[in-house]
């Protein structure tokens, strides 16, 4: 089976559970056998600080990282306060965006890649409290709530925090099959549901 590689976005005031949950899921499948390297990318490399304080050091930055088969793109204030005014970072995504297999975002991080333009005329969600704002700033993507992620083929969003952990148990049934997907789910101890 293909390992895949796959590159989550940090940043600071990134949320914390958006990067550890699907590290986690996405690092553990296949358990000895590894399905995923998973390594965490920072614009400048070097150490960030995530909500509430939690240090973060980058495995890579833009400029040496590895190319990638898959790109999460976590939320909190960081994304949708701070990087969604930078234009390095919305430039990378873009590009980002026609190399990889799949582009996911958690939480908030859809912003980002609303203003990327690569959800303009697909289905979309995003935290609850936010999915108002990201219908008004951006009225060309199609906003779907109360669900936990949306699979539009090679892009996928998921609602607030804790649903980045449900999209990464769906990407590895989707790629690896169901059974591998509950057994990592077991070894978690996570209750997931999958379709």
């Amino acid at each position: 089976m293909k390992k895949r590689i796959i590159g989550i976005f940090v940043f600071n005031e990134v949320e914390v559970l958006d990067v550890a949950g699907p590290f986690e899921v996405f690092s553990l499948a296949g358990g000895d056998n590894k399905l995923f390297c998973v390594y965490t990318i920072s614009e400048k490399g070097g150490m960030i600080t995530a909500r509430n304080g939690l240090k973060i050091e980058a495995d890579y930055s833009f400029e040496n990282q590895p190319a990638l088969d898959m790109l999460v793109v976590p939320g909190g204030y960081g994304a949708e306060e701070i990087e969604i005014h930078n234009r390095a970072v919305i430039n990378w995504i873009q590009d980002q965006s026609h190399r990889v297999e799949y582009m996911t975002s958690v939480c908030t991080g859809a912003f980002l890649l609303a203003k990327a333009g690569i959800l303009d005329g697909i289905k979309v969600t995003t935290h609850w409290m936010d999915i108002d704002r990201l219908e008004r700033e951006f009225p060309n993507i199609l906003e779907k709530r109360n669900v936990k992620f949306v699979d539009e083929g090679k892009i996928l969003t998921s609602g607030g925090i804790s649903a980045g952990i449900n999209m990464s148990f769906h990407l590895v049934a989707k790629l690896y099959g169901k059974e591998v997907a509950k057994e990592t789910a077991k070894r978690m101890e996570y209750d997931i549901k999958l379709d």
